[in-house]
């Protein structure tokens, strides 16, 4: 193929591909984020009228990554046999009845089991959108789609805050507390967009009927001639316990822990924080969401350098520095508006830093394998979001305060930041 040629139908494939893939599964996890967090303004009242202690709402808030991890794996090696269209229709439509059950817990155990089923239920969604990505966007590509679609998760803060604290202050229907209230009217876009998944979503390149013939052999031929390229070097493709073993599978999942710990403290504590500052849940909302638009900026243009330069390791590392600086800094803040500009450089650091983080498995995993390497970096990995909301939990209800907690977590993004060094200096003293 003429080389010009080539260039202008890569233009057109990378375009038609953003605009059908990024905005359909931004707004997915954009739902799927909302219902993972919105326990942080419900929180503003449920505690109180369920008797939950910082400790116990801590340890509940992270009961959700148990029921993750424990699913993650199969739940992804499923998705690769059956096909995303199928396998995220389900797990949407699941999460979204378990969210919704969420409104109708009576005290902590009955908060736990909820918790615990909500990451059961939504095992597999994050790890095999990744994946989908992976089966549809060259490398070249990958950070920027990843970012794109990442996004949505500091979108759902600046917008779904707001949103949240907004539903708090609506008036009682049919007796429900306003927290109830919350969870319900969050919990139905999931169900609805599950169906929607099954009308939208195509499998592969291969099946797509929106690309041109011409489009699908070039975008097919180039995931293929790449997925060779892979294995060449020594990745893993359709072996699932050789890509398991992988340390490299494991220092990602160390990595991305750190980052984890970061996101979920900012959604599960960040309400609660800022709300003692004596702010309403309307004002509490907007305050919130306030870091996710400058986060929103900064991991899309990030991503679009470590495109441009093909460079990763860095571009994870800088961003784990800035978000351990930033809960250094919350910790130590007295005022609202000290403690809002600390966390807007958490948000901006914690987002930055994943796009690049997630092409990462790309480079050495492949088919079977990556479906079970993704799973299991994004399943360990996310036990950060069990340890971050507990340890601010226990150490607020033993010191009386949220600095110590704020630390620890920051220190786990210091960790991620070494590692990512290690990873990629691994012949260094």
């Amino acid at each position: 193929m003429n080389p010009q040629v080539a260039r202008d139908l890569d233009a057109r494939l990378s375009l038609k591909l953003l605009w059908r893939i990024i905005p359909f599964v931004m707004l997915l996890y954009f739902v799927s984020f909302l219902d993972r967090v919105n326990v942080g303004f419900a929180a503003l009242s449920m505690n109180r009228a369920l008797g939950l202690s910082p400790a116990s709402f801590g340890l509940g808030g992270g009961l959700f990554f148990i029921g993750y991890v424990l699913f993650e794996v199969p739940s992804n090696l499923i998705l690769y046999r059956v096909g995303a269209r199928r396998w995220i229709a389900r797990v949407m439509v699941s999460w979204g009845l378990v969210a919704a059950a969420s409104a109708f817990v009576v005290g902590p155990r009955s908060f736990y089991v909820l918790r615990f089923l909500l990451g059961v239920a939504e095992a597999g969604f994050f790890p095999g959108i990744i994946l989908y990505l992976s089966l549809w966007f060259p490398s070249r590509q990958r950070a920027t789609a990843a970012a794109w679609f990442m996004a949505a998760a500091p979108l759902s803060t600046a917008l779904g805050s707001p949103l949240s604290g907004a539903i708090m202050q609506l008036p009682t229907v049919a007796g429900l507390a306003d927290w109830q209230m919350l969870y319900l009217v969050e919990a139905a876009p999931a169900i609805l967009l599950g169906f929607a998944v099954l009308r939208f979503l195509t499998d592969t390149p291969a099946q797509a009927r929106w690309l041109l013939p011409q489009e699908r052999r070039r975008l097919t031929e180039t995931l293929q001639q790449e997925a060779d390229a892979r294995q060449a070097q020594g990745g893993h493709s359709g072996a699932v316990m050789p890509a398991l073993r992988d340390p490299r599978v494991l220092a990602l999942a160390l990595i991305y822990f750190g980052t984890s710990a970061g996101l979920y403290t900012l959604g599960l504590w960040v309400p609660l924080i800022i709300h003692q500052y004596g702010f309403n849940a309307w004002d509490t909302g907007l305050l919130t969401g306030i870091p996710g638009v400058a986060a929103v900026l900064a991991m899309l243009l990030w991503a679009g350098h470590s495109d441009r330069t093909q460079e990763r390791s860095w571009h994870v590392i800088i961003p784990c520095v800035a978000a351990c600086l930033g809960f250094i800094l919350a910790g130590r803040a007295q005022t609202a508006a000290a403690f809002i500009a600390a966390i807007v450089l958490v948000n901006v650091g914690v987002s930055a830093a994943k796009p690049p983080l997630w092409t990462l498995p790309g480079t050495f995993l492949s088919g079977a394998g990556a479906a079970a390497g993704i799973a299991l970096i994004n399943s360990l990995g996310n036990l950060g979001g069990f340890v971050g909301p507990a340890t601010i939990g226990w150490l607020r209800g033993s010191t009386g305060g949220y600095a110590t907690g704020l630390y620890a977590v920051g220190a786990l993004l210091g960790v991620s930041a070494l590692v990512t060094w290690r990873l990629n200096h691994p012949t260094a003293v």
